[in-house]
């Protein structure tokens, strides 16, 4: 593979702002891409993360998008493939994480988690579909290991995450064979929030490779599968350090 295996290919990263999002979108633009990445209230923060993309040599806009709204999603894509002129890479990454005993979560709760986790992604995938068949693209959604494992205090967002991984498999023989889908499921990742300090540490020691996740760990497995050949398809990949073993 070449130091910048993606050159000449747009890449869309939802929720590319802050956090893991934004470590993705830098990875890509780092392998040669061009990048959108969409945000919806860290304009500010997406503002930092273009200029750090365009400090790379890359072409980048941030565009406001909401996944779960219809018209918002449509009009992202749109934006997104009127400056790049085409699009070949959909990184569905936004998503909502809560903790909430099952016994308490509320309807809304369900409702906000599955239409940020799952429609979303649905949406988008939709959207770009038919760009990213002209491209011969690629679509990597970003799962998670609580999509693989039950956990007690997070029922609806580990069954959003399961739905999305069931998705990315659907989404591979429907889309075949002009686009490969696959995911990328985080094990806990460390992003050095005081708060969860505690719970850090906890995973760290559970974990075989005995440390936490970074957002460059799962960076870089999404531009692996971007840059991988289309026969890579419907795949759900743990970077979880060996925690979910």
């Amino acid at each position: 593979m070449t130091s910048e295996p993606l050159l000449g290919k747009a890449a869309l990263v939802t929720g590319g702002a802050r956090r893991i999002g934004r470590e993705i979108a830098l990875q890509l633009a780092a392998a040669g891409a061009e990048v959108t990445i969409t945000y919806r209230t860290s304009r500010h923060d997406a503002e930092e993360t273009i200029k750090a993309i365009k400090d790379l040599g890359r072409l980048a806009i941030a565009v406001e998008c909401d996944v779960l709204s219809e018209e918002s999603v449509r009009d992202a894509v749109t934006a997104a493939v009127n400056f790049h002129g085409h699009l070949d890479v959909l990184v569905n990454n936004a998503g909502v994480f809560q903790s909430v005993p099952l016994e308490q979560l509320t309807l809304e709760q369900w409702d906000t988690v599955f239409a940020t986790n799952a429609r979303g992604p649905f949406l988008l995938a939709r959207q770009a579909i038919s760009y990213l068949r002209k491209a011969e693209g690629h679509i990597i959604n970003i799962g998670s290991l609580g999509g693989l494992h039950a956990w007690a205090g997070h029922a609806h967002y580990c069954s959003s995450k399961a739905a999305l991984h069931m998705l990315t498999q659907a989404m591979a023989k429907a889309f075949a064979p002009e686009v490969a889908v696959n995911c990328v499921a985080p094990g806990w990742i460390d992003l050095g929030e005081e708060e969860a300090r505690s719970e850090a540490q906890h995973f760290a020691a559970k974990t075989p490779m005995k440390r936490n996740g970074t957002a460059q760990d799962i960076a870089e497995a999404v531009v692996f599968f971007a840059a991988a050949s289309r026969f890579i398809t419907g795949q759900i990949l743990s970077v979880d350090g060996g925690l979910g073993l």
